[in-house]
């Protein structure tokens, strides 16, 4: 069976109410968890933003769930930086632990100051990153010039078993080119067509590992109260890469969505109050091959989300062991 794993999201509450929400999700039956690694929200109605380390590191004490991150090393983190918690959280919580590495946003990179690479350097940032990370890993002293620079460094509390890295892409094109690298894949669910594709072009690439998919939903009793969820906290969702990869700052992803539609916000978030409509929403997604789904409510309240899925939709996913 497939895992069914809850979406933490940093960018919608404070870290103290997330964590009681995950602990929530396990008791529910949520098999695994992960979150994004934000410094800033994509929307100021969302108005927070945890640090993911800080978090992921209670989450692992507080639960037995098995936890990733999706992450960009490169600007912000440097690879180095990244290695090192990922070292200790694999060394603490053995198993338990999986990081996503993508190319990043404009929106959390800006910080440092530097100008915002083309995506084509992007690229070659990561793969540089995701090479020192794992010599890192592997316990070398590393030193790298190139997209990124490292001088000697090194991890010295190392994880019996290195934590997967695995791959973040959009397209079937940076799919494809994660493939010679990664362990696995992490997607979005958006059109089960581009969904598919992005899989097959990973599969086709030779990429190994488990692949999974984040599902934007929003549910509610009522329709048009889910609706109204989807549009107050991810309108934002509409704007689509590479210009959303662009955008530095959320306010203005909120002018670039202020008059967004109903058909616009269906088309990227899962609205429905009918629980069986994500039941087979989520089974859609796993007939394309993925091998866990992420289900991501993108409310700021979470309790009824959790107890409805866990009561009415998880059962029919029992048995699926955390990807």
């Amino acid at each position: 069976m497939a895992v069914i794993g809850f979406h933490a999201s940093h960018e919608q509450m404070p870290p103290s109410a997330l964590l009681a929400h995950v602990q929530h999700a396990e008791r529910a039956g949520f098999h695994a968890a992960m979150c994004s690694d934000h410094l800033e929200p994509w929307s100021l109605r969302q108005g927070h933003s945890g640090h993911s380390w800080s978090w992921l590191a209670a989450a692992l004490a507080t639960t037995s769930l098995r936890f990733g991150v999706v992450t960009a090393p490169g600007q912000r983190a440097h690879p180095a930086v990244v290695a090192h918690a990922i070292g200790t959280l694999g060394e603490m919580f053995p198993g338990r632990f999986w990081a996503a590495l993508g190319s990043g946003e404009n929106l959390n990179e800006h910080i440092t100051g530097e100008a915002w690479p083309e995506k084509p350097v992007r690229e070659q940032r990561l793969v540089e990153s995701v090479d020192v990370m794992r010599r890192l890993l592997a316990g070398e002293r590393v030193s790298h010039a190139g997209a990124i620079t490292v001088d000697r460094a090194r991890v010295w509390s190392l994880p019996t078993e290195v934590p997967p890295l695995i791959g973040a892409a959009i397209t079937p094109t940076s799919a494809a080119a994660h493939a010679r690298w990664a362990d696995g894949l992490i997607t979005v669910a958006g059109d089960l067509a581009a969904l598919r594709e992005v899989v097959t072009a990973y599969r086709d690439a030779g990429g190994r590992g488990p692949v999974s998919a984040q599902l934007h939903l929003s549910w509610a009793p009522d329709e048009r109260e889910a609706l109204a969820i989807a549009r107050d906290q991810w309108a934002f969702g509409i704007i689509a890469p590479p210009e959303a990869w662009d955008i530095d700052l959320p306010e203005e992803f909120d002018r670039r969505t202020a008059s967004v539609t109903e058909e616009q916000i269906r088309g990227v978030v899962t609205v429905s109050s009918d629980l069986a409509r994500h039941e087979a929403r989520i089974a859609e997604i796993i007939d394309t091959g993925c091998d866990a789904v992420y289900l991501h409510h993108v409310g700021q309240q979470q309790t009824a989300f959790i107890d409805a899925f866990g009561e009415h939709v998880l059962p029919t996913f029992s048995g699926g062991a955390a990807a």
